[in-house]
């Protein structure tokens, strides 16, 4: 199976995806934290917030478009969602394929190791004495993860763990499975 979803997140990214240049994805996502960096005033933890957010409504369009790409059917569980997420999606959009690892006991809980992380190219985080501490600088990854996946019935909760822009030895973002979203008709709607 999971070399199925490493064939089709390659095959996706050769023949279905419109390329775009790695640098200008690059200088552009950095130029919004540094813009947000200014707007709020050093205030890493409302950046942040501000990037999960960005993100988020990313995610929510985003998974069309992936879902149209890849022609994926529904997941049989959160470990082949994981999977699916790390060897398809990653691979579509960002020509990467993190590593998924340490599984909790009740398979609601995982990590993504990103060996590469193309939003963190030529980056330094700023020298402020704080920033190394308080600002996750991809953090806008972790919004489209829960975006996406909240639009396929999971609600989940990502955030990073680790950065190698904060001196970390490896860049880690953890998931965690919340619940599974129950089909529901609007409020009036029977």
């Amino acid at each position: 199976m999971s070399a199925t979803k490493a064939r089709v997140g390659e095959d996706a990214w050769k023949t279905r995806i419109d390329k775009v240049n790695a640098e200008l994805v690059t200088l552009t996502y950095g130029s919004i934290v540094a813009q947000l960096c200014r707007d709020f005033e050093g205030d890493y933890l409302e950046v942040n917030k501000q990037l999960e957010k960005m993100g988020y409504n990313i995610g929510l369009r985003l998974i069309e478009d992936f879902l149209a790409k890849t022609n994926m059917g529904k997941c049989a569980n959160f470990r082949e969602t994981a999977e699916t997420i790390a060897k398809v999606g990653f691979k579509v959009f960002l020509n990467i394929t993190p590593t998924v690892t340490n599984w909790t006991t009740d398979n609601k809980q995982f990590s993504l190791i990103f060996e590469e992380n193309p939003l963190a190219d030529f980056v330094e985080l700023p020298d402020d004495g704080r920033a190394q501490n308080e600002l996750w600088y991809s953090n806008m990854l972790c919004g489209v993860l829960r975006g996406a996946l909240e639009m396929v019935q999971m609600q989940v909760d990502a955030h990073f763990a680790s950065d190698i822009l904060r001196g970390n030895e490896v860049t880690e973002m953890r998931v965690t499975l919340v619940r599974i979203i129950d089909d529901e008709l609007p409020p009036g709607e029977d």
